[in-house]
């Protein structure tokens, strides 16, 4: 059996996309423009449907920096951003320069937690700052409680910027993500369920949105013979040799969620009778989670004093990658002395989850070596 990496989330390839990079090198459709980027944009809107706009740009992180301007965020506001998340979410709130404010996790889907998402929205009014913006994330496929989010975004009339990176293809109530907000962020960056190698798309509920997403992001060029600009202009669209990679990506895309769905089902199975393993897995069946990520959560109360630590060092030497939960945000020295609201069930998390290998090419000797290393990691333990 080979000892070879074990990757958390590599790309995977669907044997198309060398033929739409090729058409793009024949006909010198290299710029960030051209038949791949709108080709691309037209499958994504077919994919996630209700009726959106889709514009491709070079990340996910840009797709939320335009979603923030075009919703009006500027220096001194306050947008609401998800705890439990990558620094993508909140980077670019920075970016405007105005400022974070973090509210903690439920423990269902592990996202933005409905009730302290209220009390900070009525504290941050309450001090004279009503948020401009909330940032939600489905973290790691997982979508967020919809209802009951956008239910109070509503109530006080505030907008959401939904952050769908690590969800394409998950939905709730059928609805797919990336659809619910105001404006959606998808990633397709190199670990993502599809990849473009670096990328993302802005979705858009109006033309309008997209095109303005799509005119700033190709450096605000005014309609004028001559190079014109009346607006700060950023470098962020995706260019047509990415997009043809993301055009081949799209034809496999549901047989790749279908894979990491199955790795998930493996995870569920091998600790169904384990006590002290808990592996995030849909609430009900309203939800649908393309798990990008598989995770769970060690309670070292119940498996002997092992911790998570101890479980993400035991695959390490085995050559297989781990990874623990994302560091919420309101724990991150650079974000710390931002005002959080909620409790501690994100930074439990943090402290006790992990990520598992979770790729779509994963094989069965993959799976044969990781469970070798969890059954050697439990052999100690009556589970």
């Amino acid at each position: 059996m080979s000892n070879q990496k074990i990757w958390l989330s590599s790309p995977h390839m669907g044997g198309t996309e060398q033929n739409y990079v090729n058409e793009a090198f024949e006909s010198n459709w290299v710029a960030p423009l051209g038949p791949n980027v709108t080709g691309f944009e037209n499958d994504l809107e077919k994919y996630i449907g209700q009726d959106s706009y889709v514009g491709a740009l070079s990340s996910g992180t840009a797709a939320l920096h335009l979603g923030l301007i075009i919703l009006g965020v500027k220096a001194g506001d306050e947008v609401i951003c998800q705890s439990m998340t990558f620094s993508a979410s909140a980077n670019p709130i920075m970016y405007q320069g105005a400022i974070p404010v973090f509210v903690d996790s439920e423990k269902e889907t592990w996202n933005i937690c409905p009730i302290a998402l209220e009390e900070a929205i009525i504290d941050r009014i309450a001090k004279g700052n009503k948020p401009k913006a909330i940032i939600a994330v489905h973290l790691y496929g997982m979508p967020y409680k919809a209802d009951e989010i956008h239910a109070i975004a509503n109530k006080y009339q505030i907008p959401i910027l939904e952050d769908s990176a690590e969800a394409l293809g998950s939905h709730y109530k059928n609805q797919k993500c990336g659809t619910f907000g105001e404006i959606g962020a998808l990633s397709f960056n190199g670990n993502k369920i599809i990849t473009t190698s670096g990328g993302g798309a802005i979705v858009a509920k109006d033309r309008e949105i997209k095109d303005k997403a799509v005119f700033l992001s190709t450096q605000a060029r005014d309609n004028a013979p001559h190079y014109q600009h009346s607006e700060v202009g950023y470098n962020y669209r995706m260019s047509n040799i990415c997009a043809g990679i993301g055009r081949g990506q799209m034809e496999v895309l549901d047989k790749h969620i279908a894979l990491r769905r199955k790795m998930n089902e493996f995870y569920k199975d091998y600790f169904k009778n384990r006590e002290g393993i808990t592996v995030l897995t849909e609430p009900n069946e309203d939800y649908f989670s393309n798990h990008w990520l598989s995770a769970i959560v060690v309670n070292p109360e119940k498996t002997q004093g092992k911790t998570r630590e101890d479980l993400r060092l035991a695959l390490e030497k085995g050559n297989i990658e781990s990874r623990p939960l994302w560091k919420p945000m309101h724990l991150q020295p650079i974000y710390e002395k931002y005002p959080y609201y909620g409790k501690n069930i994100a930074e439990d998390l943090f402290n006790n989850g992990l990520c598992l290998p979770s790729g779509s090419n994963l094989t069965d000797d993959d799976r044969s070596r990781i469970v070798n290393v969890l059954d050697d990691f439990f052999k100690n333990n009556n589970l």
